[in-house]
């Protein structure tokens, strides 16, 4: 019996007990838990990471569930420290607020609020702005930085509190966090509870199809229980109170969704956009297992390559480092067998700088020891980055060393042989 785990035995969307496994996965390690050197000696429990599929109504997820209080009391992943999403946050605010016509002054709800960066630009749109965050580190930095954040999990207690106090939401928004819940029908009864009858639920979440086209297996961990496609959350939607209005694919993270829902029969038309996604899922085949089987084979397809390759570096002797300690990483160190040959990481945070990766205890280093200690080969942790951290460590490739990448297939990056 694992601690601080259990396993379900329905779809966490339509309850459906016909489940079937479609893409085994090794067992890790809390993907983000990187270790400080003073609890090294402490027990890191490696937990199932495999995929399911709903037969009843095709969603996909995991099973098994990490307790949420060892998954988010103490996160480490801050968004306002992501580049990339800040302009993606920017643009995403000032597109809900016009496109639905809110007006100034109204309350916006943000669910897994993190440190507050999307709130803030609805804050600078004259909203009135709450953030929700288990993260007791997180909500904390948040406040300190003007934007008020409660530390606890939203469900309908805390939004009937919440409504009791501040009334009625009129953006109500969860932003990678649609995914994290194991009671997806406890969330979604609670933005219900929240919203105003003219309001709307924004929510973004990884897209199902752009994981299988674009192999983003790196969004596979415990904290994302669902992987998300159109028709089986509508279906989801209704079954509590809300309609799916509109449905926007976005290439952030690698691929998702931003959808927006309303109260059923609420005041907005249902746009084009949700049918035609929901063809497009049908005409793939997207909520068959038999697609989701083939891309499990194509991971184990890369898997093969990448054990051969370092089965070979191995008996040549070769020194190899991993580059980024992602999330992602801790995937591919257990799934691919990376563990017992990697000697070290690099990463640009100071948070994990000094830190051990999740189980095998790989120590993480700043970046510049990728030139002081020279290995012969960086295997890309953070691979869904690869083309930029080539582009920014030349000099690392001009030294005679070379990368790894391995999506879509395993690549050796050199000078000669440059990323296409």
């Amino acid at each position: 019996m694992l601690k601080h785990h259990h396993k379900r035995d329905n779809c966490r969307l339509c309850e459906g007990k016909k489940l079937e496994l479609v893409v085994p996965i090794t067992a890790t390690p809390v993907a983000d838990a990187y270790v400080p050197r003073e609890y090294l000696s402490e027990e890191q429990v490696c937990y199932p990471l495999d995929l399911y599929q709903c037969l009843d109504c095709g969603h996909v997820q995991l099973l098994d569930v990490v307790d949420p209080q060892v998954l988010f009391r103490h996160y480490s992943y801050f968004t306002g420290r992501t580049g990339g999403l800040l302009k993606h946050f920017k643009e995403y605010a000032e597109r809900t607020v016009r496109k639905n016509s809110v007006p100034a002054g109204s309350l916006v709800l943000d669910v897994g609020s993190n440190d507050g960066t999307f709130l803030r630009f609805f804050k600078e749109l004259d909203m009135k702005v709450l953030g929700v965050d288990p993260a007791e580190n997180i909500a904390r930095a948040a406040n300190e930085s003007g934007i008020e954040t409660i530390p606890t999990f939203f469900n309908s207690e805390a939004a009937e509190r919440i409504r009791s106090e501040r009334g009625p939401a009129k953006i109500v928004s969860a932003n990678n966090v649609f995914a994290h819940t194991d009671d997806m029908a406890g969330m979604a009864d609670a933005v219900r509870a929240m919203l105003a009858d003219d309001g709307v639920f924004v929510f973004e979440v990884s897209y199902l199809l752009d994981i299988v086209d674009q192999m983003l297996v790196g969004t596979i961990f415990h904290e994302h229980v669902c992987y998300h496609s159109v028709k089986p959350l509508d279906e989801f939607l209704q079954r509590h109170g809300m309609e799916l209005i509109d449905v926007e694919r976005v290439s952030i993270q690698g691929g998702s969704i931003i959808g927006t829902a309303q109260c059923k029969g609420g005041p907005r038309k249902i746009t084009p956009a949700v049918a035609e996604l929901k063809a497009i899922e049908e005409a793939r085949q997207l909520h068959h297992p038999t697609t989701l089987r083939a891309f499990s084979a194509q991971i184990e397809e890369v898997r093969a390559g990448v054990e051969k390759l370092m089965t070979r570096l191995h008996a040549e002797g070769k020194k190899v480092a991993g580059f980024g300690a992602a999330r992602s990483g801790t995937f591919l160190i257990y799934h691919f067998g990376l563990g017992k040959i990697m000697d070290f990481i690099v990463d640009d945070s100071p948070d994990k700088q000094g830190t051990y990766s999740p189980g095998y205890h790989i120590p993480v280093y700043p970046t510049s020891e990728l030139y002081a200690r020279k290995p012969d080969y960086a295997f890309i942790l953070a691979w869904i980055h690869s083309k930029t951290i080539v582009k920014n460590h030349q000099r690392f490739l001009e030294d005679g060393c070379r990368f790894i990448t391995c999506f879509p297939g395993v690549q050796v990056v050199s000078l000669e042989s440059p990323l296409p």
